[in-house]
C-alpha cells in the first residue's frame, strides 16, 4: 500500500518525516555496530594473530572500507533516484544494509575460516558502505522535496536524529551485553545478536517505507539528467569539493569521539567498558537534542552560520577533548565525550536541508549524496587509522585532538567559500516574496 503523502498537509508530512526517521535510524544502527564491535571484539575475532595494536589497526582498517565504498553506493543509488525517483533507492539501500549487516551475524571467527573470515568481512563491510552511501540522500530529499521552504531545515532534522537514534540502539545493545555476559560469552557468540536483530528492524523499516509515495518535485522535474554524476563532474564539482570538506570535520569528531576514544579509553586506559558505554549512550541523547535545536536554527538565522558557529566551537573543543579523557576520570571523562557529542549534533543539525539546496532536482541526489559521502571518506574513514597511529607513536591521544582541531579548521575555509541558501527554492528560483516578508518581520 502507497500513501500519497504529497498533498496530505501536516499528517502526510509527519508521515513521510517517520519514514525517514525510522529507516535512517536503522540503515545507521546497521553501520554502528560495526563501529563499536569493532573497538570491543572484532579484533580478537577476526584478527587474533596481529597483537593487541595491530589487531585493533585491522579491524579499524576493514572499518574504512565502507567509508571508501560510500562514494560509490552515491553514485550508484544516485543515478537511480535522479533518473527513477527517491523512493526505490530508500527500499534497495535499507536491504543492502540489513542483509549485509545479518550476513556478519552468521559468519564464524578466524579460527574457523582462517583468512576467508577477515575477507568476507570486508567484502560485507563494502556492502554496508555502499547502502549507507544511497542512504542519507535518499532520506534527506525525502523531506527537503516534502518540506515547506520555511521549515525545510526543521524537517530535516528528522533526518539527522537517525544517526542519533541508530548510535544509541548500537551502543545500548553492546551496554546490555557486556552488564550480561561474561567476556567468554561476548566474544564467542554474543556480540552476534545485534547484527543478527537487524533483520526485525529491516522488516519494520520496509513497511514504513513501502507506504510512501514519491516526492512531489521529483514527480514536478520531467527533464531527467542523462548521467547524473558526469554532470555534477562537469556543472557542480566544487560545490560537491567544498561541501564534502565542510563536513569532513563533523565526521571525524564523531569517529573518534566514539569508536577511537571507546577503543583507547577501554584498552588503553583501562576504564571500564560499561561506563564508556554508559556516558556515550547519554552523549547520543544530547546529541539528539542539539540536532533539533539546530535544525530549526538554520531556518531563522542561516544554514551557513549555524553550521560555522558548530565547526569553529568542534576545532576548539578537540584540543581538549583527549587530556580530558586521559585523567581517567568519571566526570571529566564524561564531560570530554558529551560535550564534543553535543557540538556535533549542532553541526549535524542543518546539513538535510544545506546539502539538497546545493543542487538543482535533476541532479539533487546524486549531487548532495556525494557530498555528504565524500566527506566521511576523510573525516571518517582515516581519523581512527591516523589516531591509532599518533597514539602508538607519542604514547598518547592529545595529538589526536590538535589533528582533529586541523580537520575544523579546514571545513571552515570550505563553508566560507560556499554560499548561503537559506530561502532558496529547491530549482534555485528565490523564496515567495511573502515568505520573505515573513523572514524580515521574524528578524
Amino acid at each position: 500500500m502507497t500513501t500519497d503523502t504529497g498533498s496530505a498537509g501536516p499528517a502526510g508530512l509527519r508521515r513521510v518525516a517517520a519514514a525517514a526517521l525510522v529507516g535512517t535510524a536503522i540503515e545507521f544502527y546497521d553501520f554502528f555496530l560495526y563501529g563499536t564491535a569493532a573497538a570491543l571484539v572484532f579484533g580478537r575475532v577476526f584478527f587474533p594473530a596481529l597483537g593487541a595494536t595491530g589487531a585493533l589497526l585491522a579491524a579499524f582498517s576493514v572499518y574504512a572500507a565502507a567509508f571508501l565504498a560510500r562514494p560509490l553506493g552515491a553514485v550508484l543509488f544516485g543515478h537511480v533516484g535522479d533518473r527513477l525517483g527517491r523512493k526505490a533507492t530508500l527500499v534497495l539501500s535499507l536491504l543492502l544494509m540489513g542483509l549485509s549487516t545479518a550476513a556478519v551475524g552468521l559468519l564464524p571467527g578466524y579460527r574457523e575460516w582462517g583468512i576467508w573470515s577477515p575477507v568476507l568481512l570486508t567484502l560485507l563491510r563494502l556492502c554496508q558502505g555502499v547502502g549507507l552511501g544511497g542512504e542519507w540522500g535518499g532520506a534527506a530529499l525525502l523531506l527537503a522535496e516534502y518540506a515547506p521552504a520555511g521549515r525545510r531545515g526543521r524537517y530535516g532534522g528528522f533526518v539527522q536524529l537517525g544517526p542519533c537514534v541508530g548510535f544509541f540502539l548500537a551502543n545500548g545493545a553492546f551496554l546490555v551485553l557486556a552488564r550480561w555476559l561474561t567476556e567468554a560469552a561476548l566474544l564467542a557468540w554474543g556480540w552476534r545478536l545485534p547484527f543478527l536483530a537487524s533483520t526485525v528492524l529491516v522488516a519494520v523499516g520496509l513497511f514504513v517505507r513501502l507506504r510512501i509515495a514519491e516526492t512531489p518535485v521529483f514527480r514536478a522535474q520531467h527533464d531527467r539528467a542523462g548521467v547524473p554524476v558526469l554532470e555534477v563532474y562537469r556543472e557542480h564539482g566544487r560545490a560537491v569539493l567544498l561541501g564534502g570538506g565542510a563536513v569532513m570535520v563533523g565526521y571525524g569528531l564523531f569517529y573518534l569521539t566514539t569508536t577511537y576514544a571507546l577503543a583507547y579509553a577501554t584498552a588503553g586506559l583501562g576504564l571500564a567498558r560499561t561506563l564508556v558505554l554508559s556516558v556515550l549512550l547519554a552523549g547520543s541523547v544530547v546529541m539528539a537534542g542539539t540536532v533539533w535545536w539546530s535544525a530549526a536554527a538554520g531556518d531563522r538565522w542561516g544554514r551557513r552560520r549555524v553550521l560555522t558557529l558548530a565547526t569553529a566551537a568542534g576545532a576548539l573543543w578537540s584540543a581538549a577533548l583527549f587530556p580530558l579523557l586521559e585523567t581517567g576520570r568519571t566526570a571529566p571523562v564524561a564531560l570530554a565525550l558529551v560535550t564534543a557529542m553535543a557540538l556535533l549534533g549542532a553541526m549535524l543539525g542543518p546539513l538535510a536541508a544545506y546539502l539538497p539546496e546545493l543542487f538543482p532536482t535533476r541532479v539533487r541526489y546524486t549531487g548532495a549524496a556525494l557530498t555528504y559521502n565524500l566527506g566521511g571518506v576523510v573525516g571518517g574513514a582515516t581519523a581512527p587509522l591516523v589516531a591509532t597511529r599518533l597514539t602508538a607513536a607519542y604514547g598518547t591521544a592529545q595529538p589526536v585532538g590538535w589533528y582533529l582541531a586541523g580537520l575544523g579548521a579546514v571545513s571552515l575555509l570550505c563553508l566560507a567559500a560556499l554560499p548561503e541558501t537559506r530561502g532558496r527554492q529547491l530549482a534555485g528560483a528565490p523564496v515567495p516574496a511573502q515568505l520573505r516578508a515573513e523572514r524580515v518581520r521574524r528578524g
